[in-house]
C-alpha cells in the first residue's frame, strides 16, 4: 500500500544558516564536480581508444642493447661498449635520436641544473661549505663518450645537452627500418655516501671501511634511448635525480667482466653459471630449482672468507634478458647469495637474494621469501609474472629495475635488529620487487608522470602487505592515513596530476595519496570484486605497453561501469581534502490517530483563467501578422476556432466570475494495519555540509538506544545537485541514540570533530494518514494551466 505522510518537525540543534538558506543560494549549490573530464583528456584515436585500450594502430619502439663492460675496482671506474639496434615501428620519419645519459646527473658541469631555493643558514658545518666548492669546478663525474659510430664504424655526430645525448643519423630512418650504431664510454663510478650531499645516488657503489671492500649497485650505468611515442614525441625532460625513467623494451645481452671473487646478480638470467661458480656453489644453484625453502648458493662463511682476500684476476659474467626495458646489476665479493622457486600459474620463478653481512639477520629469514609473496599477491590482482627471475639486493636504498631491485634492511653491529628494521626492509622488498609490474611492464612514463608507477605500485603494495599479515602496520594505502597530508595549506599542496620535477611532498602526492584513492574506489565507492575486475583489466592491457593517465581513467570507467570523472576530478586533478559534517539532525515520529482536513467531497468556487496568450509579442509573431503572404490555420479552419481562442482575444467573455469544481480527499485515517505497521517508526532528518570541497559518499554508522550498530552508505553522487549541502531523511525500527560519519575511515576526512551528533533529544510528531487507493482527478482543472503553475487552491 501506498502512503502519504505529512511532516511537522522540531529543529533540536543547528550550527550556521539554515538548510534552506544554503539550499537556495545558488552561490552555494553547483559548480563542476560531477562534469566530465572532458577536454582534460586527450581526444581518443587509433592508438588509444575512448575506452582506455591501446587501439588498433598502436606503435611502440624496440630498442636491442648488445653491452659489454669491465669494472675496474681499484679506479671506481666502469668502461664499456655497445651495439645497438633502434627499430622504427612509429609511422614517422626520424632523422635523429635523443639518448639518456643519466650518470651526468653526478656532474658539476653536465647535469640538467635543476636549481631550488635555499637560504643562508645560522649555523653549518664545513661538509655545508664544501658544496659549494665542489659545485664551482668539474667534479669529473658524468659519461665520457669515447666512440660513436654506425655499424660500419663511420663516425655519427652528436650534441650532449645536460643529461641528454642527440645523436644524427647518417639518412632518414623511415618507418619498418632499423638502424644500428656502436658506443664507447666510460664514467667514474659514484661513492653513494659521499654524494648524499649532492641528494643522493641510485647507482655507485658503497664502501665498506671494516673490510675495505665495495659493494657496486649499477644502475642506468649505459647511455640508452629515449623513448619515441604517438603522446610525446620524443621524451626531453632532464635527469635530476627526481621523475625517473623513460623507455624502450628490447632484449639485452650484457657481458660484465668483474674481480674473479665477486658475485655478480643481474637483470636476467645468468647464460654462465657453469664457468662463473665454483662447483659447490653450481650443485647448490642446481639443487635450489626445486628447494622448499630459500637455499643458499653462496654461504654467510664464504662471503665473510672472501672479503678478506681480494682476487687480481678477472672474470666475465653473462646475462641475457628479453623483453625488457632497462638492465641493472650488482657486483661484490661480499654477497651471501639465496634462492628458492615459487610457482606462477604453473610456471616456475626463481626468486632471489644479494646480501652481506651487515643485513644477513633479517635477510637471511625474510628476503627471499618476501620476494616470493609479491609474485604470487601482485599476479593475483595484475597479471601473471612473466620473467624467470626476481631478486631483491640489500643495498641500503629502495630503488627498483627489471628482475632486480636495491633494498634496506641491516641489523645492528650484535645481529639483533628491531622491529621497525625488520618491517621496513620487508615493506621496501615489496614495493620495490613489485615496480617489476609497474612500471617495468606496464611501461608508463615515470619521468612525467610518477604516479602512475608509484603510485599504482604503492597500492598493490599495501594489499600485499595486508596480506603478509593482518596487523602489519601500513601507513600508506589507507584512506585515513592520508588525511594529515590532505589538509595542509593549498600553497603547500599539488593536484597527483603534477609533473614528477614539481611536487614538494613528494611521496605523500605521488605514493600515498593515490595509493589512498585506489583503495577508497576498492572498498568504499566501487566495491572490491568490480574494482579488483578493472584494475588487472587495465594491467593486462598495458603489459608491455605504454599508458597515459587518460588510459588509466577510461580503462577503469570501461571496466567498472562507472562514471568515476568526478572522483578522478577531486581526487586527481584537484587538492581539495574531504571534511563532510553533520550540521543538524531533526527526529519525528507518526502521529498515527491523525485526521486528514479533508474527510469527503467539497465543492469549492474556483476563479475563471486568465487568457492563455503571451504578454508580450515579439517581433516574429508582429512580422507573421504583418506578412500579408502568411494564413494562419485558424483564419484558414474557422473550426478551430472555440471558446477559448474567442475567450482570449475578448469575443466570448464568461457569464459568471467563478465556476464551481469538485475536490475529492486523497487520504483518510489510518487503518489498524498501518498503524501497527507505521506506528513504532522513527525518522530523522540530517544536514550535512561539505566543509573541504572533495565530494564523497557519505557513511554513517547509527548507535541505537538498545547499543546495536547499523552502517548505511550513501553514493557520492547525492552532493551532484548541490555540492555543499545535503539534506536526507531516514526511517528507523529503532530509536537513534547518536549519529556517526566515516566509522572507518574510508574517506580520508580531515576533520573528525563535526562527524558524531550526540544525544538526541525527545521527537515531535507529523500526522500520518493512508493514502486512498484509487483517485478521481479534480474536476473542472483549467486545460490550458500553464506547466508548472500550482494545482489546487
Amino acid at each position: 500500500m501506498k502512503y502519504t505522510f505529512i511532516f511537522l518537525f522540531a529543529l533540536f540543534s543547528i550550527t550556521g544558516p539554515s538548510s534552506a538558506q544554503l539550499m537556495n543560494n545558488p552561490n552555494a549549490s553547483h559548480a563542476n564536480k560531477f562534469e566530465q573530464l572532458g577536454t582534460l583528456l586527450p581526444t581518443p584515436n587509433d592508438q588509444r581508444t575512448a575506452s582506455g585500450a591501446p587501439g588498433v594502430r598502436y606503435w611502440q619502439q624496440r630498442v636491442d642493447y648488445d653491452i659489454k663492460c669491465e669494472l675496474d675496482e681499484a679506479g671506481n671506474r666502469l668502461t664499456g661498449s655497445e651495439t645497438i639496434t633502434y627499430y622504427n615501428n612509429s609511422p614517422d620519419v626520424l632523422t635523429y635520436f635523443w639518448m639518456q645519459l643519466d650518470e651526468n646527473q653526478h656532474s658539476t658541469v653536465n647535469n640538467a641544473n635543476y636549481q631550488s631555493s635555499n637560504r643562508l643558514p645560522k649555523e653549518a658545518t664545513d661538509k655545508y661549505m664544501d658544496r659549494f666548492e665542489e659545485r664551482r669546478s668539474d667534479n669529473g663525474y658524468g659519461v665520457n663518450i669515447t666512440r660513436l659510430t654506425d655499424a660500419g664504424g663511420k663516425p655519427l655526430q652528436y650534441t650532449i645537452n645536460k643529461t641528454m645525448m642527440k645523436v644524427m643519423l647518417p639518412a632518414p630512418l623511415k618507418p619498418g627500418q632499423k638502424f644500428i650504431f656502436n658506443c664507447s664510454w666510460n664514467y667514474r663510478i659514484v661513492n653513494r655516501g659521499d654524494f648524499m650531499r649532492f641528494g643522493g645516488a641510485r647507482g655507485g657503489y658503497e664502501h665498506f671501511a671494516e673490510d675495505g671492500n665495495n659493494n657496486y649497485t649499477m644502475t642506468q650505468w649505459y647511455p640508452r634511448l629515449c623513448r619515441y611515442s604517438d603522446d610525446q614525441g620524443w621524451q626531453n625532460h632532464q635527469f635530476t635525480g627526481t621523475g625517473e625513467f623513460t623507455l624502450c623494451f628490447g632484449n639485452f645481452r650484457v657481458q660484465m667482466t668483474v674481480p674473479a671473487d665477486h658475485i655478480v646478480g643481474a637483470t636476467g638470467e645468468c647464460q654462465n653459471y657453469a664457468q662463473t661458480l665454483n662447483a659447490t656453489q653450481l650443485a647448490r644453484w642446481n639443487k635450489a630449482q626445486t628447494a622448499s625453502e630459500p637455499l643458499q648458493i653462496v654461504t654467510l662463511e664464504e662471503a665473510l672468507a672472501a672479503s678478506r682476500s681480494v682476487s687480481k684476476a678477472k672474470k666475465t659474467w653473462i646475462y641475457k634478458a628479453d623483453n625488457v626495458r632497462d638492465f641493472a646489476w650488482t657486483s661484490s665479493r661480499r654477497f651471501v647469495w639465496d634462492a628458492q622457486p615459487v610457482k606462477i600459474e604453473g610456471k616456475k620463478v626463481m626468486a632471489m637474494s644479494y646480501y652481506a653481512k651487515e643485513a644477513y639477520p633479517i635477510y637471511s629469514k625474510f628476503s627471499t621469501k618476501a620476494v616470493a609473496h609479491t609474485l604470487r599477491t601482485y599476479s593475483k590482482f595484475a597479471f601473471p609474472y612473466p620473467y624467470p627471475v626476481a631478486i631483491s639486493v640489500e643495498g641500503n636504498q629502495g630503488m627498483e629495475y627489471p628482475m632486480i631491485s636495491f633494498n634496506p634492511g641491516r641489523a645492528e653491529k650484535d645481529g639483533s635488529y628491531s622491529e621497525g628494521a625488520k618491517n621496513a626492509a620487508i615493506l621496501v622488498i615489496i614495493h620495490e620487487v613489485g615496480h617489476t609490474f609497474f612500471p617495468m611492464i606496464v611501461n608508463s612514463d615515470e619521468r612525467q608522470w610518477t604516479w602512475m608507477d608509484e603510485g599504482l605500485n604503492s597500492y598493490l603494495q599495501y594489499l600485499t602487505q595486508e596480506l603478509w599479515d593482518n596487523k602489519f602496520p601500513s601507513d600508506g594505502g589507507p584512506a585515513w592515513a592520508i588525511a594529515e597530508y590532505m589538509k595542509l595549506p593549498k600553497d603547500q599542496l599539488e593536484p597527483i596530476m603534477t609533473n614528477s620535477e614539481n611536487i614538494n611532498n613528494f611521496g605523500a602526492n605521488a605514493y600515498d595519496k593515490v595509493a589512498a584513492g585506489l583503495n577508497i574506489l576498492r572498498e568504499t565507492i566501487v566495491g572490491r570484486e568490480l574494482f579488483d575486475n578493472a584494475f588487472r583489466e587495465y594491467a593486462r592491457r598495458w603489459m608491455f605497453k605504454s599508458p597515459t593517465p587518460a588510459d588509466f581513467f577510461r580503462t577503469i570507467e570501461d571496466a567498472t561501469g562507472e562514471d568515476l570523472d568526478w572522483f578522478w576530478r577531486g581526487w586527481f586533478y584537484g587538492t581539495d581534502a574531504c571534511d563532510i559534517a553533520i550540521d543538524s539532525v531533526k527526529y519525528a515520529v507518526p502521529d498515527v490517530s491523525a485526521v486528514p482536513g479533508l474527510t469527503k467531497d467539497t465543492v469549492v468556487m474556483r476563479p475563471l483563467p486568465r487568457p492563455y496568450v503571451n504578454e508580450f509579442e515579439d517581433i516574429a509573431k508582429i512580422r507573421n501578422r504583418e506578412d500579408k503572404s502568411i494564413v494562419f490555420e485558424t483564419d484558414r479552419d474557422s473550426t478551430l476556432r472555440d471558446f477559448y481562442w474567442q475567450y482570449a482575444r475578448g469575443i466570448a467573455p464568461y457569464d459568471t466570475a467563478r465556476y464551481p469544481v469538485t475536490i475529492r480527499p486523497q487520504t483518510e485515517v489510518l487503518d489498524a494495519e498501518g498503524k501497527q505497521k507505521y506506528g513504532s517508526k522513527h525518522l530523522y532528518e540530517i544536514s550535512f555540509s561539505n566543509k573541504g570541497g572533495l565530494v564523497m559518499p557519505i557513511i554513517l554508522e547509527w548507535t541505537y538506544q538498545d547499543g546495536s550498530k547499523e552502517v548505511e552508505r550513501i553514493p557520492a553522487q547525492v552532493w551532484r545537485k548541490n555540492e555543499k549541502n545535503v539534506v536526507k531523511t531516514f526511517m528507523k525500527d529503532k530509536q537513534v541514540k547518536s549519529v556517526r560519519l566515516d566509522p572507518f575511515k574510508e574517506t580520508a576526512d580531515t576533520d573528525e570533530s563535526n562527524n558524531s551528533y550526540g544525544e538526541i533529544p525527545a521527537p515531535s510528531k507529523f500526522k500520518l494518514f493512508k493514502q486512498k487507493q484509487q483517485t478521481t482527478p479534480v474536476q473542472g482543472i483549467n486545460p490550458m494551466q500553464k506547466a508548472g503553475e500550482k494545482k489546487g487552491f
